[in-house]
């Protein structure tokens, strides 16, 4: 794809805007994850499994947050490279509608079908 083609500092806006707003979740997050106490004077049966489950989504959350700041780092590389917006497998051009929906997009729709 041509980088003409695309409004790279607008995508690389949007990108940093969204990894700034996933590392700032992740510092806001890290008390969920944190290890459950398992002392039954202090905390009841069902609290304790209240907070496990808690503790299970916190750190699915977390390691979706990493996936994704992955991709948004490798994305922000392209862009980089002059390759943002190509598809990673054909290497056609992915649909400028596909990136506006997400920035971080790796493969154009007939690809990731």
């Amino acid at each position: 794809m041509n980088p003409d083609d695309i409004d790279i500092p607008h995508f690389r806006a949007r990108l940093l805007a969204q990894r700034a707003e996933l590392e700032n979740l992740q510092d806001t997050r890290t008390d969920s994850a944190a290890t459950v106490e398992l002392d039954q004077t202090r905390v009841g049966r069902l609290s304790r499994m209240d907070a496990m489950q808690q503790q299970a989504m916190a750190q699915a959350t977390g390691e979706r947050a990493k996936r994704t700041l992955t991709r948004i780092e490798s994305a922000l590389r392209r862009c980089d490279e002059g390759t943002y917006g190509d598809c990673l497998r054909c290497e056609e051009p992915i649909d400028v509608r596909r990136l506006e929906i997400d920035p971080a997009a790796t493969l154009c729709i007939d690809c990731a079908d």
